[in-house]
């Protein structure tokens, strides 16, 4: 797995390398250019796996890349045996070790379902949250394991529904944050959904590092725990992301397609504690199918990656916000224009100007299916303005 990869050629990259702006970057600047794509996961070679979904990604605070996804065993059904698969890079997505699976839900009628990857900066932490069970409410836990040493090896799985309850509990798909910013600067943030019944976005929070957690934020779906028809109120699955004022936006899947095709947003001023009712609206410029999609904030610029598509999960798109997803710029980058499904970003935080070009994209690409492969893209933010 891997082969399949395209690549900017290397006249134009000693050209990129000139056009990365200081920061405090102007709409202007921001022009971006797949630099690089390559296949992770392809489903059905492996003898073991029939599916790979939900890809996440991460950067560590040793600068190394983090891919995880569902390893479904036997089908591509949401319901069933899985893995929990993991690829890592040292050098920046240039090359991944092979995949390795770091968890095995056995023989599980109903087994693990990811899941949010949180950094924890301060303690050199990675943690990943997911679901077992999540499909039988009756035995669902919400499960933790964490690695020290830079995703190299990981802890034995710690189940936290004793703290946080033992409702059922899909985290993200995505990334948790560790607050930048006060309020609550330090704190861990993991955002996720309910069952289609008892949908809606639940927080849970660490204020120990993962030690202990508690229940933050909620929005309920309406009619809540009872059966949904079209065109309900249904938020669904979650992506937090925090902004450079301290809140928190919560960029959200509506899964019933309630008033719009289109994204729910919400918004924290507190850490995560609450989501204020006045500050959620409907983002009529993110039309969406209904899919979990990709949220991240670089330098004060907002990134959103989906199948940009009312009906169908087609057209994965990348689009940007230089005003906290108030407005979206008029331009868009197509990154495929086939079949394609859930996404994921991350970038790496640092004062290097190599880290200040590049943000770095996992996504279900197909070219009947959009869950035939899982594929790694990197991109130059301001490739583009010099195109050759």
């Amino acid at each position: 797995m891997g082969a399949e990869r395209r690549r900017v050629p290397a006249a134009l990259w000693l050209l990129l390398c000139a056009l990365v702006p200081a920061r405090g970057i102007r709409p202007e600047q921001i022009d971006p250019l797949v630099y690089e794509e390559q296949l992770l996961w392809v489903s059905g070679i492996d003898g073991e796996v029939n599916t790979y979904r939900i890809p996440l990604i991460t950067f560590t605070p040793q600068g190394s890349l983090l891919a995880f996804a569902e390893a479904r065993k036997a089908s591509q059904r949401d319901m069933g045996q899985k893995f929990i698969a993991m690829r890592r890079s040292t050098d920046k997505g240039l090359t991944w070790s092979p995949t390795s699976f770091i968890v095995d839900d056995g023989l599980a009628p109903d087994g693990v379902n990811l899941g949010s990857v949180v950094v924890d900066e301060e303690k050199a932490l990675i943690i990943l949250i997911y679901s077992l069970h999540f499909h039988i409410s009756t035995s669902a836990s919400t499960m933790m394991i964490e690695s020290k040493t830079d995703g190299l090896s990981w802890s034995v799985p710690r189940n936290i529904s004793g703290q946080i309850g033992v409702q059922p509990f899909a985290p993200g798909p995505g990334f948790g944050i560790q607050k930048r910013y006060d309020p609550a600067k330090g704190r861990l943030v993991v955002c996720g959904h309910g069952t289609l019944e008892g949908d809606g976005v639940f927080c849970i929070l660490s204020d120990d590092h993962g030690q202990s957690w508690r229940d933050g934020a909620v929005v309920k779906s309406i009619p809540f725990n009872r059966p949904k028809r079209p065109q309900d109120f249904n938020p669904d699955e979650s992506q937090p992301v925090e902004m450079t004022d301290g809140s928190i936006i919560i960029n959200v899947r509506n899964q019933n397609n309630y008033h719009c095709r289109c994204r729910i947003v919400a918004r924290s001023f507190d850490g995560g504690e609450t989501l204020p009712v006045e500050h959620l609206y409907f983002d009529y410029t993110l039309v969406d199918p209904a899919v979990a999609a990709g949220a991240l904030q670089k330098d004060g610029v907002l990134y959103f990656t989906n199948p940009a598509h009312e009906l169908n999960r087609v057209n994965l798109t990348l689009r940007w916000s230089t005003t906290h997803g108030r407005s979206w710029e008029d331009k868009t980058v197509h990154i495929w224009a086939g079949p394609s499904g859930y996404s994921s970003m991350t970038s790496l935080e640092s004062s290097s100007i190599e880290d200040q070009k590049f943000i770095y994209i996992v996504y279900e690409k197909g070219h009947k299916d959009y869950d035939e492969t899982i594929s790694f893209v990197k991109v130059h933010l301001f490739g583009g303005r010099d195109r050759m």
